[in-house]
């Protein structure tokens, strides 16, 4: 998709809500160093319970993010963190109805 927008001079512009884990983060910002029509990553930083369970060795400073210098997407997994924390079900505001209709949540 990038190579396609990519011949008619578009930028990227890669989403990164906290919805997102950091593996999904890492793998847009690699993705974002690999194509030349990088334009924007959105950055919005995670919890402390979730920088608990997912270790990253990338880096925000002065407004830049930095890769890091592991390997991969540089983001492990603790599962035994992870097994502190147990799935709970979760919905995020949704402001339409089931028949399409506008409504404020």
């Amino acid at each position: 998709v990038m190579d396609y927008a990519a011949q008619y001079q578009v930028k990227s512009g890669f989403h990164g809500p906290t919805d997102i884990s950091p593996v999904g983060l890492a793998a847009q910002m690699h993705v974002g160093l690999a194509i030349h029509n990088f334009g924007i990553q959105e950055y919005m930083q995670h919890g402390a319970k979730t920088n608990s369970v997912f270790r990253q060795s990338f880096t925000f400073t002065d407004g830049y993010l930095h890769p890091g210098d592991n390997p991969g997407l540089g983001v492990e997994l603790d599962v035994d963190e992870a097994g502190k924390y147990p799935y709970e079900t979760a919905y995020l505001p949704y402001n339409r109805l089931a028949d399409g209709t506008v409504h404020d949540w």
